[in-house]
Parts: C-alpha cells; sequence; structure tokens
C-alpha cells in the first residue's frame, strides 16, 4: 500500500509544488479529452468470446465480401394517395435523390415494397463510409420530408438507434448529473459539512478525478473498443468516490483540530488514520471493479474500466491533492459555515450524535430482535427477485421523440410480416437444397419466422438463408425463437451437417449477449465475495467480521435486485416515479450493480468497522466499541451515502432505461445499505457474536497485518530523520 503518511508530508513542505503540477494534469486532460474522446467511444456491444452470432459474421464477411448489407430502413406513408399513384412515386424519387445527395443508396429492389393496404412503402438504405457519419445527414433529410404534402417519412436501422444513444446519453448525462445529480450533493455535502468551504473541497477533489479519468479513458480508447456508457460512469462514480473520500478526510482533519493540533499535525495524523482508510477502500473498489473486467462484454468492461480509472485517480488525489490544498487552506476550510449547522458540526466533531447513540442502544439492548427484523424487511423487499428476467430493453424503450423508435413503431404498423433485422442462417459449404428445404418448411410453423419473405443468398463455399423476425430483435420472443432454430430446427433440418450451420444476425447477438452475462454473472459474484472475505479478513485480522459483512451485503443485493423487477419489470410504481416499464432488465445491469454495491459498501465497511476495532482495542469493550464506532460515524455514513443516492438518482431522472436501471438500483441498494444494514443488521449481529468478532484461529496468524488506521505514534520521514508527528511539527 502506499505511505500516506510520507505522501502527506511531503505534500504540506511543497503544497505549492503539488497543487501546480495537477493544474498542469486538469490542462493537459482537458485538451486530450477534447481530442480524442469523442472518436473512441462507440454505442455498439460486442463480445469477445467468439459466439456463433460472431462466427456466422465472419463467415459472411469472408465470403461475400461485396455483399451489399442494408443499414437503415426509410417507411413513407400517404393517407390520401396509393404507392401506385404517380404524385407517390415522384415523391419517393425525389426523397431518394435526397438521400443519395446525403451520403447514402437506396437499394431498392426490382418490385416495390409496398405495404398490405397500399399506403405505404420501404426503402432499403445503404450508408456511404464513414457511416456513423452519414447517417446524420440522412436522418437530417428524412426528419424535413416528414410531414410534407401529406406523406409521413421514417428511418430506422442500426446507426439510427447508435444516434439516438448518442444523443439521449449525451443529453441524460447534462441533465440528470450536471442538473440534478451535482447541486443535490452540493446541498447534502453542504448539510454534512456545514460549511461552503470545506464543501467545495470535496467537490473540486471529484470534478478533478473526473476530468483526469476521461483523459485516461480517452487515450485508452484508441488501441480499445469502449462503449458510450463510460463517460456516464466515471462522472457518477467520480462524484461518488471523490467526495465521500474527501468528506471521510476533511470530516478526521477538523477532529484532529479540535483536539488541539496544529493544521501540519491535523493532516498528518489524518493521512495515518483517514486517508489510509481510504486507500484501503478505494483498492478493495477498483478490485471490486475489476470482476466487470472478466466479462467478455465491451459494454460492462467499459463500465469497469471507468470506474477503475476514476477509482485509481481518486485515490491518488486523496493521496497528495489533498494534503497540499488542506495545507494551503488551513482553517480557512471551515469558513462560510451554514447558519446553526455549520456551529454544531464544528462544535461536535468526532463526538457521538445524541440520536444515533439513543438509536443504537436501543438496537444493542434486543439484538436478536433487531436483527430478524432488520433481515425480514431485506428479505421482502428481495422476494420479486424469483422473477429476474434478463434481456435488453431494445429501441421500443426509447423516448417517444426518438427517431429510431417513431420508424420501428412505423415499420411495424405498415410491414408487420419481417418488421425487423433478419435471423441469418449461414450454412458453411453451401448446405443442400433438400435440407434448407426443409428448414423453410419448419419455419413455416413458427408464427415468430415470416417464413415467406425467407431469401438465399449464395457465395463460394456459403449459403445465408435470411429470415426476418416478426417481433423485435431483443425482445424475449426473439430470444426464445433463436434458441428453437438454434436447437431444434437447424439440428432436424440439416441432421449430421448441423455443425457447419451458424446463425447469426441482430437477434442472435443479442441472444449471444445475454447468455455471456447471464453466465458470467455467478464468477463475478464468486469474485468479488472472495476478494471481499479476504480484503476484510487482513483488514480486521478476524474471521466473523467479513463472513458477517458478506452474509449481509448479499440480503442487500438481493434487496436492491427485487425492488428493481418489482419497479422495471413488474410495474409497481413505474409510472409515479416517471420510469419505462420493460419484460427484462438489461443483462449487463446484475453485475453491475453487484459490483458497484460491493465496491461503495466497503468504505462504509471499512470506515464503520476501523473505528468500533480502534475503540475496542483501546477498552476490550465490544459492546461499547459497537456502540461509540456506530454513533460516531453514523451522520457520517448516511451523509455520503445520501450523497452517492443523489448523484445516481440523476441517471434515474433520464430517458434511456438501461441508465433508470442503473440509477435506480444503486440508489436504492445504498439506501438499504447505509440504513437497515448499518444502523441495524451489522451493529445487532456483533452485539450477538460478542468477542467472538475478533476470532482468527491460530494458523492465520501470520497473515499480513494490514492496518487500515495506523498506530497514533506515526512517523514522518524527514530525510534522513524519522520523527514523531509532534516533534516534526514543532521542529517546523
Amino acid at each position: 500500500m502506499l505511505s500516506p503518511t510520507r505522501l502527506a508530508a511531503y505534500a504540506t513542505r511543497r503544497p505549492g509544488r503539488v497543487l501546480t503540477a495537477w493544474g498542469v494534469a486538469v490542462l493537459v486532460s482537458f485538451g486530450v479529452t477534447g481530442a480524442l474522446l469523442g472518436g473512441a467511444l462507440t454505442s455498439d456491444q460486442s463480445l469477445t468470446n467468439n459466439p456463433e452470432s460472431d462466427q456466422a459474421q465472419r463467415l459472411i464477411d469472408a465470403r461475400m465480401p461485396d455483399r451489399r448489407q442494408v443499414d437503415e430502413v426509410i417507411v413513407v406513408r400517404s393517407e390520401q394517395l396509393r404507392a401506385t399513384d404517380p404524385a407517390f412515386v415522384a415523391r419517393v424519387r425525389a426523397l431518394t435523390a435526397d438521400v443519395r445527395a446525403a451520403g447514402a443508396a437506396v437499394d431498392a429492389p426490382a418490385e416495390p415494397i409496398v405495404s398490405s393496404d397500399g399506403h405505404a412503402t420501404l426503402l432499403p438504405v445503404v450508408l456511404q463510409e464513414p457511416k456513423e457519419d452519414r447517417i446524420e445527414d440522412v436522418v437530417s433529410v428524412v426528419e424535413h420530408a416528414n410531414g410534407d404534402a401529406g406523406f409521413a417519412t421514417h428511418i430506422t436501422g442500426e446507426f439510427t438507434l447508435d444516434r439516438d444513444f448518442n444523443l439521449i446519453s449525451e443529453r441524460d448525462l447534462q441533465t440528470g448529473e450536471m442538473q440534478f445529480g451535482l447541486p443535490a450533493a452540493l446541498i447534502v455535502l453542504l448539510l454534512v459539512i456545514g460549511t461552503v468551504a470545506g464543501a467545495a473541497v470535496p467537490m473540486l477533489m471529484a470534478i478533478i478525478s473526473i476530468i483526469v479519468a476521461l483523459a485516461l479513458a480517452a487515450v485508452i480508447g484508441q488501441a480499445f473498443e469502449l462503449n458510450l456508457f463510460i463517460t456516464n460512469m466515471v462522472v457518477a462514480m467520480g462524484l461518488a468516490l471523490g467526495i465521500d473520500y474527501s468528506l471521510f478526510i476533511v470530516s478526521r482533519l477538523r477532529e484532529e483540530r479540535h483536539r488541539g493540533k496544529n493544521t501540519r499535525e491535523a493532516i498528518i495524523a489524518v493521512a495515518n488514520t483517514a486517508t489510509r482508510a481510504v486507500v484501503f477502500s478505494g483498492t478493495s473498489f477498483v478490485l471490486a471493479m475489476a470482476a466487470m473486467l472478466l466479462v467478455p462484454d465491451t459494454t460492462l468492461r467499459s463500465l469497469g474500466l471507468g470506474a477503475v480509472l476514476v477509482g485509481l485517480v481518486s485515490v491518488l488525489v486523496a493521496l497528495t491533492f489533498h494534503p497540499a490544498l488542506l495545507m494551503v487552506l488551513g482553517d480557512r476550510v471551515d469558513r462560510l459555515r451554514v447558519p446553526w449547522i455549520g456551529n454544531r458540526i464544528a462544535a461536535n466533531a468526532g463526538e457521538e450524535g445524541p440520536a444515533w447513540r439513543r438509536a443504537i442502544v436501543a438496537v444493542m439492548r434486543r439484538p436478536a430482535i433487531s436483527l430478524g427484523a432488520g433481515v425480514a424487511v431485506l428479505l421482502v423487499l428481495a422476494s420479486p427477485l424469483l422473477g429476474l428476467r434478463m434481456g435488453a430493453a431494445g429501441a421500443l424503450s426509447l423516448p417517444g421523440d426518438a427517431v429510431a423508435k417513431q420508424g420501428l413503431l412505423a415499420l411495424q404498423h405498415d410491414f408487420p410480416s419481417g418488421a425487423t433485422n433478419p435471423v441469418e442462417i449461414v450454412i458453411d459449404g453451401g448446405g443442400s437444397e433438400r435440407s434448407i428445404s426443409a428448414l423453410r418448411a419448419t419455419l413455416a410453423h413458427d408464427r415468430d419466422f415470416a417464413a415467406t419473405a425467407l431469401e438465399i443468398e449464395r457465395g463460394p463455399q456459403i449459403t445465408v438463408a435470411s429470415v426476418p423476425l416478426t417481433v423485435e430483435p431483443s425482445s424475449a420472443r426473439a430470444s426464445a425463437a433463436v434458441d428453437r432454430l438454434r436447437d431444434s430446427y437447424v439440428p432436424r433440418a440439416f441432421g449430421a451437417s448441423a455443425r457447419d450451420v451458424y446463425v447469426g444476425g441482430e437477434a442472435a447477438a443479442a441472444r449471444d449477449a445475454f447468455a455471456v452475462n447471464a453466465g458470467w454473472l455467478p464468477v463475478a459474484i464468486a469474485f468479488v465475495l472472495a476478494l471481499s472475505f479476504v480484503l476484510l479478513t487482513l483488514a480486521f485480522r478476524s474471521l466473523p467480521i467479513p463472513a458477517t459483512a458478506i452474509a449481509v451485503n448479499l440480503l442487500s443485493v438481493g434487496a436492491a435486485y427485487g425492488v428493481l423487477v418489482a419497479v422495471f419489470q413488474n410495474g409497481v410504481g413505474a409510472d409515479l416515479l416517471g420510469f419505462t416499464q420493460v419484460e427484462r432488465i438489461d443483462s449487463w445491469v446484475p453485475i453491475f450493480l453487484f459490483s458497484v454495491l460491493f465496491g461503495l459498501s466497503m468504505d462504509y465497511q471499512v470506515f464503520l468497522l476501523s473505528r468500533i476495532r480502534e475503540r475496542w482495542t483501546q477498552t476490550r469493550d465490544t459492546p461499547g466499541a459497537i456502540v461509540h464506532g456506530v454513533a460516531s460515524t453514523a451522520r457520517l455514513i448516511t451523509g455520503a451515502a445520501a450523497i452517492i443516492v443523489v448523484v445516481f438518482t440523476g441517471f434515474a431522472t433520464g430517458q434511456l432505461v438501461a441508465l433508470q436501471e442503473m440509477g435506480f438500483g444503486i440508489a436504492v441498494a445504498l439506501a438499504i445499505d447505509a440504513t437497515v444494514v448499518r444502523l441495524l443488521v451489522i451493529p445487532a449481529a456483533m452485539r450477538l457474536l460478542g468477542d467472538r468478532n475478533w476470532y482468527l484461529p491460530r494458523r492465520l496468524s501470520r497473515l499480513p497485518d494490514v492496518q487500515v488506521e495506523g498506530p497514533s505514534g506515526a512517523t514522518i520521514d524527514e530525510g534522513a530523520v524519522a520523527l514523531p508527528v509532534s516533534a516534526a511539527s514543532a521542529a517546523r
């Protein structure tokens, strides 16, 4: 572990040099982010485990390189005119010319594709390279044409959907985090710290962490594909971690000053206590977030990378920038106090809160009842978890004004048979006519496939049978249809040669992604649980403490999952909260939620247990240590949790369902963790265990003694001589 004391000693000796270095880092980061970040992000999701859908696409790319792939479809409709009327035909020709001028070609078939009522036609569109740049101009043409002269014109497809996700994600970030999350976090921070100057320090720390982490992401994005959600992740976790860590440090600084230490003595003491806890918590958070890097899904890996980067930067800021800034500010950190609240907080720095003490004493008097009640509440909240379905919300979950959603609705209205991207059955070697005919006959009896629209394309040693679905590609019905095709229809039609048949296309790719995330969820959970157990064992030299923490956190996560299912899947309160009800939870959200909750809850766990253990080592009175630890940290822990809750609530106010699920899930989980868990379940469980909390088998006594909070007699190395803190400050 980095030595917080040595770094703090240097930062307090050379604060100007340290602050200047961080100022330069921020300016450089601004430039790097502006120049590189935009081109490093994509809304695409890809898998790195070579799924069947990727194998199918690679065969097509290798053996049919000149195959024209339809990117978008435009639907033109008139309520008055039929598609064969001259005015309608002239309109389509003019639109085709405008689309071509915008950088796309209309891949019109020999016979126009006309709806069953004859009032709409469908225009397949192939974008020119670079397609991501062309789509904006094409959408602009379509939007300009929509409603003109009584024609309804809509577009939908892969790149339109990507465009909408990008725009809505940016809008959600702006309105949810910058206009709601950040101001709300600042208000809570003012109430917790009590001074404007003191609240400005955590906000500054968070902003620096975000800026530098985004620059690092921009650089990494030049070599690896990163999902655009990484920016939302960096901002949210940067605010959460930066504010939390600074809050712990500033609060401990005021406590040390309250005990009579001068500024430099107090900063060194903080470095040896609260900052050490921050480094341990930050390291634990980073390792927990690394669980998402294990999953072969670029979306989850991007989210995990964003969390890891901002976690590392936040720890580095806490170790260097923070002590330098506090040294420069001195007691000015307590200026501009909030009326009444500021004076009370300053007077009670480090003291037990009377209300919190009364509450925790009540819990300790009846620990069995308290524990049972807390566990019962968590189990009730977790009960909807049994109905969890993992998948994706899809284009229909987008806001009503989204271009891709309007186009998809128009497509489904006029062309319900085969209204979505086709499933592609890729036959390596070509296959026999008999097998293909057998497959066609089988699909004709499945209402989820538009078998009459099945098309056959042949190339060198390859045949591609494209069959449209009659349902949305990311829906549960589409996933089930792909499973039937792979597990039953293909083996039945192709027999022994079925191993040379690959099912691809958008719906198959979505199904593969869901399967990957569902399969890796237990692995990620096991990784984080094992890691948490080892770290807490090393930190507190105990087996019951990590076992209790893991059991309680599992209940907490289960409760968060249950609430998520109840609201988003079952629709309980969804309209009231402004959320979109969906048939399945986005498959990456459960893994993300589990990793983040364990990473963030480690902060509170370490902060609370370190205070309990610190008092226990002094008194050997376990009940008294529990009361003191909870009563002296409860205000700070609930304040820190409230800040994270409002930050992630900012995501929940957005329009993307995936971000709503993420934000709401984290907010609920942290609210439960900071109240029911920290103030009820853990104290009650520790009271029942008594002195057994500190049990460590003799054979494990040789484990490294990782002291989360260093000994009170800490020293700082002033060149060649190590001096006690008090002596060093006196010498200065």
